[in-house]
């Protein structure tokens, strides 16, 4: 899979149609790593899939992903009906809502049960279940493919007599492009307070002589 950021961010570099088996076997993905050049080539991709699953990739289907793809981070179902509406104004809620099922059934996105929102498989067609990282505050979502590291978590949580609700393991974070953006802002606030501190010591200064 791969990492998913806002339009605001800074997008992942894309790599080719071919790069996509090459991802799959990688330890992390950055929001587009899984997608080729284009998103036309993982559309492609996804449609021929569904072909050899004996299911169809339907218009409705295609364009929600198309939507998470463009989106490139984790994407609420209520986002993808408004921009659904602006393309078919009859929109209705169950279109989306079917069309994620489907998707979601087919292995192509994943659900992130921490924000309620929707994210494409950073591996496509070729969906391992690592562990899912998300970011907070701005929806970005990294999985990280360390089989060893995930069998020994769900050992451990089997051992500790509890069974997994799903095949995501979703650990919350806060991602190095909010981290950065929350520092600067910090850094911001604390420049003015301290511009703020010595303007009021000025007249205060003057008062006195």
């Amino acid at each position: 899979m791969k990492t998913v950021k806002p339009a605001a961010k800074p997008a992942a570099t894309a790599h080719s149609a071919d790069s996509v088996q090459a991802d799959a076997s990688a330890h992390a993905h950055g929001p587009d790593h899984a997608h080729g050049d284009s998103h036309e080539a993982a559309l492609i991709l996804a449609e021929d899939y569904c072909r050899e699953r004996g299911e169809k990739l339907t218009p409705i289907r295609r364009k929600v992903l198309e939507l998470l793809l463009n989106s490139g981070r984790a994407t609420k179902a209520y986002s993808l009906l408004d921009e659904m509406r602006q393309i078919h104004p009859g929109s209705a809620p169950p279109t989306v809502y079917r069309a994620l099922d489907f998707l979601l059934a087919a292995g192509l996105v994943h659900r992130i049960e921490s924000i309620n929102a929707f994210t494409v498989c950073h591996d496509l067609t070729h969906c391992r279940h690592g562990i899912l990282v998300v970011c907070q505050q701005c929806g970005s979502v990294t999985e990280l493919h360390e089989p060893k590291l995930r069998q020994s978590l769900v050992a451990q949580i089997e051992h500790a007599g509890y069974r997994l609700a799903s095949d995501e393991i979703e650990l919350k974070g806060l991602c190095s492009a909010c981290q950065a953006a929350e520092a600067a802002a910090l850094a911001t606030s604390s420049a003015g307070g301290k511009a703020n501190a010595g303007a009021g010591l000025k007249p205060a200064a003057a008062a006195g002589r």
